[in-house]
């Protein structure tokens, strides 16, 4: 069977920025993330007996499949079968650019793969397979605001809803400031950090703090406190990398840029809020009634088409 399936990416708020199993890719911490409507991606799976090994292709365009093998392995030994099959993704969503693609890419193949193997996992099931692929994708699962509970291994690691149905006017403005492929991965990234920073200890345990505070001001609506507690987690993940040994970030010039005019708009009475995953650009939480305000502000940098709107999203689902 040739199944296609689509999903979201997802902004954590509380960030995941560690592994305690990089095999089974167990994070060091729980995370909590919004799943955006904007950025997707569309993956077909079919399983074919003529085929001598896997295929690939990124928007249109052949790829090493390795990494797809790998995670087709999963598949097949669920099911039982050994056929290799044809993968065909499009990103909706600029990739590998600190944007989650490797979120809505892993959550959409565990789907279209699962399902095209002939397998009806549960969503918990279906979100420790996208686990094994990119950490973020078991989140991107679910729609609206999802956790990921860290565990202690395979079969309890995995992501919850927290709030599927997001019944309020929460928004979050992508500034995309360079959309070609970083330097450093998000996994060398951690590896370096959870290895070398002197400040991790600290990080684990106010990510928990954070979690808790946040989900208070989601169950509130206080768009304020959850603000300010998603720009503080980013910075202070971001200080990570910064002390890690050699250290490193992901900021550009422009980073910097967008950060303060997100500062100054605050300071002005209107709440927005900054976070950034693993990369320069920036995300703006927001309320649906600032967009046109924030707009304008950021107009004084960048360009319109440089900001890209988002609101909550759904879970991952099947096209055909």
């Amino acid at each position: 069977m040739k199944k296609t399936a689509r999903a979201h990416t997802n902004i954590a708020l509380v960030k995941y920025w560690g592994k305690k199993d990089k095999e089974l890719i167990i994070p060091m911490n729980s995370s909590l993330s919004l799943t955006l409507d904007h950025f997707y991606t569309d993956t077909s799976v079919e399983f074919k007996e003529e085929l001598t090994a896997d295929n690939f292709s990124l928007n249109g365009v052949s790829k090493d499949a390795q990494q797809i093998t790998n995670f087709l392995n999963l598949v097949r030994k669920l099911a039982g079968i050994t056929t290799y099959a044809q993968v065909d993704s499009t990103n909706h969503v600029p990739t590998k650019a600190g944007l989650a693609s490797s979120a809505s890419a892993y959550a959409a193949l565990a789907l279209a793969a699962s399902s095209a193997a002939g397998l009806t996992l549960s969503k918990k099931d279906l979100s420790r397979l996208a686990r094994r692929g990119s950490g973020s994708a078991c989140r991107s699962i679910y729609g609206g605001f999802v956790e990921w509970k860290m565990g202690t291994g395979d079969l309890d690691s995995y992501a919850v809803p927290f709030q599927e149905e997001v019944d309020w006017d929460i928004r979050m403005l992508a500034i995309v400031l360079n959309d070609a492929e970083k330097k450093i991965s998000s996994r060398r990234g951690m590896q370096t950090v959870v290895a070398t920073s002197p400040y991790y200890p600290a990080w684990v345990k106010t990510c928990h703090q954070d979690i808790g505070e946040l989900k208070e001001a989601i169950e509130a609506k206080d768009f304020e406190r959850l603000g300010t507690i998603a720009e503080e987690n980013a910075m202070k993940m971001h200080a990570l990398n910064l002390s890690a040994s050699p250290h490193f970030n992901y900021f550009q010039p422009e980073t910097l840029v967008a950060m303060q005019l997100v500062e100054e708009l605050r300071a002005a009475g209107i709440p927005c809020y900054y976070t950034l995953d693993a990369g320069p650009n920036v995300k703006v939480l927001c309320l649906e009634k600032d967009v046109a305000q924030i707009k304008a502000k950021l107009a004084e940098a960048f360009n319109q088409e440089q900001l890209l709107l988002a609101a909550p999203g759904p879970g991952a689902h099947l096209l055909a």
